[in-house]
């Protein structure tokens, strides 16, 4: 595996090694001791799965303390732009977002942490996109911002009116009114 620093260096791209022959190909799509020397020390609690078709987007989601997340997300069929935006109040990198194109050929996962908030966008057909979580969801914790924040500006790079949004998405607070993070330790352990 190769864990790859963004912009922001709390996110991490994880590239997995692939072995490919004439019946299909294997690969390690998670092991904890490699992530745990990489990025942190980590207790993933459950995994979820969507599938979704081109042109749905979905976000920006989080959850806040004490049901905080942070989520090792991939996509298992088709492609995705993946984007994590820096919700931390005082974070040198507050407001910034990162965005990776994941995708079942390039195989690639992306780490994002506690403070973060998460959406993607389907490039292709259909996608199904997986991802683990180290808290458990908790809805009257669970949050959103606009994708579209004009603050924020993500370059989502998809004609808007094709974009296919939920009702809640679509209510969803910009920035500077939505419960955000301290930028403190999120985990609860020092470093």
């Amino acid at each position: 595996m190769r864990f790859i620093q963004t912009a922001i260096p709390e996110v991490v791209i994880i590239e997995q090694k692939v072995f490919t022959d004439e019946r299909g190909y294997f690969m390690e799509s998670f092991r904890k001791d490699l992530f745990e020397e990489n990025i942190r020390k980590m207790d993933f609690v459950q995994d979820n799965e969507s599938k979704s078709t081109r042109g749905v987007l979905r976000g920006l989601h989080y959850q806040l303390p004490p049901f905080a997340q942070s989520k090792l997300v991939r996509v298992i069929k088709g492609k995705v732009l993946d984007v994590a935006v820096d919700i931390r109040k005082g974070s040198p990198t507050f407001g910034n977002y990162v965005a990776v194109e994941l995708s079942e050929e390039n195989k690639r996962q992306l780490f994002i942490p506690r403070g973060f908030a998460h959406g993607f966008l389907v490039l292709s057909n259909e996608a199904i996109f997986t991802y683990k979580v180290d808290n458990y969801y908790a809805p009257e914790y669970d949050r959103n911002i606009r994708y579209d924040d004009p603050i924020i500006g993500i370059e989502w790079n998809f004609p808007k009116d094709q974009i296919i949004i939920s009702q809640k998405d679509t209510n969803a607070p910009y920035l500077v009114d939505a419960e955000l993070f301290e930028y403190t330790d999120l985990y609860g352990d020092a470093e």
